[in-house]
């Protein structure tokens, strides 16, 4: 492995995993060449001429499908924390005795833990996907065999479609499915509500199975995954642990510095004229977030506006304004409420959207470059505006990318977040490590003040005289550090165990071992 400096100035690895890695060269600079990857041709020769694909159990479908040393394996996770299934995968490849598999996951959540014995014992050999807590340390202390890759969800899918990652085996838990393998993400004891992150998994993998504990009559309808891409289904008593695929309980921020920095983006949306009728938008799920999007929602009723359509991961305040008409669609790849699955399930202006079609850089356009305001988070902001969600200040992985990339790509990107966190300053000289240039973000919002970034001359401009607490980066973090005093630098080895992908497939930073 070769060491180069990045068009950003990140040392990062040109290999990673025994395949030429190439370094970020700024922002739209690298364009791809060749042809999109495609599986292999099938044959209806291979498959009942009843159409049903229903076998006993998750190990013969592994089986009939070649499990071996070696191979990939993508999960998604729209059963987020709730997730029976994929580590399942693992215990039954560790007792076939197969090794060195790659576990190629949309997200990873604190249940999937125990996919560190799977580490050790080797096999698995190594995640492309996010890590967080205990998963997380172990990949930070260098104790995983392979180097992690880290891509946001439309890298994801860019690094699938483009041949980056082949997947062997794609295993995909559906709240609902029939035998033929067509499958959704309503209906049944483990709804997600949609099955968006899914698509690239079963058009590209080699083989698909379908795990399902809700076996409806054909068809299962509407489709989001397609039957004639699937090789195998099978029946369990349960894919998941409801309470804890989604919350019912999603709760606004009660911390009063989290409500006033969600009340000044709010105030800050309406008077930069950001938010406007036809306006379009997209939240997180977070207590700040939601704080931002009840603030917005009463600035719409007071006006009488109407946002055109906002971007899910939806939440029941989305669909109170879906409901009450201050929004006109919601276009959705996650839900992550209750409220939010029934509304997917009952309104059809509630629209399943993959992010296949609504991040991946590598296509004919997408999504994001549509939406008129994107509210992110971020654990760490430089005085460059550059942006880490990865690590905190102590360099330990315990996020992934998320959409939070593509989201970048916004027309106006806000960064709403707290000045510290644990008494430790989030604005900092220069990010631990970098997932978000600082040219593609437009504002930071603290409890203390406003920095927009000077490239920006005409949101400055715009709020210019309109009572708005506005400070530059710096000052926020001159404030910072006389509260909190100058955070002390992580220490790193010089063992690269993990490389952050851009959203065009280059590396644009690095993660080290850490000393301790």
């Amino acid at each position: 492995m070769k060491l180069v400096e990045n068009a950003a100035g990140r040392i990062v690895p040109d290999e990673i995993n025994g395949r030429e890695a190439v370094p970020f060269k700024g922002i739209g600079k690298h364009r791809p060449e060749g042809r999109k990857y495609a599986p292999p041709v099938p044959t209806c020769i291979d498959y009942p001429e009843d159409n049903n694909k229903v076998i006993p159990s998750l190990r013969e479908a592994l089986e009939r499908c070649g499990l071996r040393d070696g191979m990939t394996i993508s999960t998604h996770h729209h059963l987020r924390d709730g997730d029976l299934v994929s580590n399942q995968i693992f215990s039954i490849a560790s007792e076939m005795g197969v090794k060195d598999l790659v576990w190629l996951p949309s997200a990873s959540f604190p249940c999937n833990n125990p996919v560190i014995e799977y580490l050790e014992n080797g096999t698995i050999n190594r995640i492309e996907g996010s890590m967080n807590g205990p998963l997380g340390m172990f990949v930070s202390e260098g104790k995983m065999k392979g180097t992690a890759v880290l891509r946001s969800h439309g890298g994801r899918v860019q690094a699938i479609q483009d041949g980056e990652v082949k997947i062997d085996i794609a295993v995909l838990a559906a709240p609902a499915a029939d035998a033929f393998g067509n499958a959704k993400g309503t209906g049944g004891p483990s709804a997600t509500g949609v099955l968006g992150y899914a698509k690239a998994d079963y058009l590209y993998a080699d083989k698909v199975i379908i795990v399902t504990d809700n076996l409806v009559d054909l068809p299962c309808f509407p489709m989001e995954i397609e039957g004639n891409y699937v090789d195998y289904v099978v029946v369990v008593d349960k894919i998941g642990i409801p309470e804890k695929i989604v919350s019912g309980t999603t709760q606004i921020t009660r911390s009063p510095d989290r409500l006033l920095i969600a009340e000044l983006t709010a105030s800050f949306l309406e008077k930069s004229g950001l938010l406007h009728n036809g306006a379009t938008m997209q939240a997180g799920a977070g207590g700040t977030s939601l704080a931002i999007a009840v603030f917005v929602h009463e600035m719409l009723k007071k006006k009488g506006w109407k946002l055109s359509f906002g971007f899910g991961g939806s939440t029941k305040y989305m669909v109170s304004m879906l409901e009450e008409g201050q929004m006109g669609y919601i276009l959705d790849a996650q839900a992550f409420d209750l409220d939010s699955v029934k509304s997917i399930e009952n309104n059809p202006n509630h629209i399943p959207y993959p992010v296949f079609n609504a991040y991946n850089y590598h296509s004919k356009g997408n999504l994001t470059t549509m939406m008129d305001i994107m509210i992110l988070g971020a654990t760490e902001i430089d005085t460059g505006f550059n942006g880490n969600v990865v690590t905190h200040s102590d360099g330990l992985l315990l996020h992934g990318i998320g959409g939070w990339q593509n989201c970048l790509h916004a027309r106006n990107v806000i960064i709403p977040l707290p000045l510290f966190r644990d008494r430790i300053p989030v604005i900092v000289d220069r990010v631990t490590t970098l997932c978000g240039p600082g040219e593609l973000i437009d504002a930071v919002i603290t409890e203390r003040g406003i920095a927009i970034n000077p490239r920006r001359q005409d949101l400055l401009d715009a709020v210019k005289g309109k009572g708005l607490p506005l400070v530059t980066i710096e000052e926020l973090k001159e404030m910072a550090e006389r509260i909190c005093g100058r955070p002390e630098k992580a220490a790193f080895d010089d063992k690269v165990v993990a490389a952050i992908k851009w959203v065009d497939g280059t590396v644009i930073d690095a993660v080290r071992k850490v000393k301790r």
